[in-house]
């Protein structure tokens, strides 16, 4: 996919979030969710750290009940940018 077609279907994604959805802050840790998000399921995964080792963070699914949003948490105390990800509709 080129630049443009990647930046359109962004663009229509955000289309089909419902406004709690829109409004909760990705990509920064300790960022809040909003109250219809519904708790899914949640994973260890190993992350790299800067110094050559490894650490294992949270990874906590959810499922937006208003517009069905799925979204990912990382809870990774070492990386100011983990945080809220969509990960699919």
């Amino acid at each position: 996919m080129t630049n443009e077609s990647n930046q359109r279907a962004a663009e229509l994604k955000k289309m089909t979030l419902c406004a709690s959805c829109a409004g909760i802050q990705r990509n920064w840790r300790r960022a809040p969710g909003h109250a219809e998000l519904v708790q899914q399921s949640s994973r260890k995964a190993v992350r790299s750290d800067a110094d050559g080792g490894s650490h294992t963070v949270t990874l906590t699914s959810y499922r937006c009940d208003a517009c069905g949003t799925r979204w990912e948490y990382e809870n990774d105390k070492t990386n100011q940018q983990a945080g809220w990800s969509v990960v699919g509709q």
